[in-house]
């Protein structure tokens, strides 16, 4: 099979089973550059300059299916108002451009968005700091939409140890399990990325329905916290979630890790959050890169975590979820949401089946949300909703 075959074949498939990917962060850049003013930013035409997504590039990436992160900074003194203002930018997005993005709730509408040659538009937060303690907040998120949350970002929650903080409750605490079951009776998928290995083994011991890692990969390829460890892969089946593996340079390439290390020092330096994606940080990036040049993943280092976390967890617990406009970086091949083809054209070249790579792209993704749906609807017959407290569980 030649490269260009290849290619052709993975476009082919995307036609029919296209990408569902776990994670995009535009909403946060449409934020930071320019206060969700969407004519500054129209994504109907290429944004290449300013953004990793567009609606030409992610129809050209055979793009399906997207949970837009509802992320906000986990330092921010009051983040449930800055989580509403990126909710309202997504709907903004969802009404600006309905020729193309079709608001979906279940896997009914992700199916119904496919017939349509629509882009499912689903959203997800990046962060259990944004409930503020408080299992309401977490109703109300889902009542307006969101269908999954990661339980921390990159700092500790009151309820829940990060991977890349030091260990706070040892995992979860009780309200962190209580809050995990509470998402489970709601249909909102459990989100593990991002979250301590302890954390990971004590939402899959609570959780009734499937969990997601919506932008991880393995951690017996590329040694970093905020990768999956074998034992929890090993976990999924029995669980029937998915992880989805992330595109993220330092992630997914050993090297990069020591020379990210040495760039976020650099961006502290000059006085930017270490995940500066503005205009000002990227040219303190570039500068940094120019001196110091970065180890390049590839769609090969990307396939080669595919690979791993099959042989680990089993073709039907695997998806994609690149992390786009959440990252300074990207891999060569995959340098924007169009390069998804390359990817599965990798694959096809490793030997994936047409019938791994449709569970890859679209069928895991949807099944997993139809399952937390399937369990939600038993758990409400027989839960009423919890009004519990962090004060009444946690002391």
């Amino acid at each position: 099979m030649t490269a260009v075959s290849a290619l052709e074949q993975a476009r082919e498939l995307l036609r029919e089973f296209p990408v569902v990917d776990g994670h995009n962060d535009l909403p946060w850049a449409l934020r930071e550059q320019v206060r969700y003013d969407l004519g500054a930013r129209d994504i109907a035409v290429d944004q290449a300059a300013h953004l990793h997504t567009d609606i030409p590039r992610l129809r050209a990436g055979g793009v399906g299916a997207q949970y837009w992160s509802v992320y906000v900074r986990s330092d921010l003194p009051d983040p449930v108002p800055a989580t509403l203002e990126q909710i309202d930018g997504v709907r903004q997005l969802l009404e600006r451009y309905p020729a193309h993005l079709a608001p979906a709730l279940t896997a009914a509408d992700m199916e119904a968005a496919r017939a349509e040659g629509r882009i499912a538009s689903l959203m997800g937060a990046e962060g259990g700091h944004s409930i503020a303690n408080s299992l309401g907040t977490l109703r109300g998120l889902y009542a307006l939409g969101v269908r999954y949350m990661t339980l921390t970002h990159n700092d500790n929650v009151a309820w829940a140890d990060s991977a890349t903080d030091e260990p706070g409750v040892g995992g979860l605490s009780a309200f962190g399990r209580e809050v995990v079951r509470e998402m489970n009776r709601l249909g909102m998928l459990v989100d593990l990325s991002h979250v301590a290995a302890t954390t990971m083994r004590d939402a899959l011991d609570t959780s009734a329905a499937p969990v997601i890692f919506s932008h991880s990969s393995a951690r017996a390829v590329c040694d970093h916290p905020r990768n999956v460890p074998d034992d929890v892969l090993e976990r999924l089946p029995a669980n029937g979630g998915m992880a989805m593996v992330t595109f993220v340079p330092k992630f997914v390439l050993q090297a990069a890790v020591d020379w990210t290390a040495a760039a976020d020092e650099n961006m502290r330096a000059h006085g930017l959050h270490h995940l500066d994606t503005t205009e000002e940080g990227m040219r303190v990036h570039r500068a940094f890169e120019a001196s110091h040049p970065r180890p390049v993943a590839t769609a090969a280092t990307v396939a080669d975590h595919l690979d791993h976390m099959r042989e680990a967890a089993g073709i039907d617990h695997l998806g994609i979820g690149g992390d786009y406009d959440g990252t300074a970086f990207t891999p060569d091949g995959l340098d924007d949401v169009s390069g998804y083809p390359r990817l599965i054209a990798e694959l096809l070249e490793r030997g994936w089946s047409r019938t791994d790579l449709a569970k890859l792209t679209w069928q895991n993704a949807v099944r997993v949300l139809g399952a937390a749906e399937d369990v939600a609807r038993d758990l409400r017959a027989s839960r009423t909703p919890s009004n519990a407290t962090i004060g009444e569980l946690d002391g």
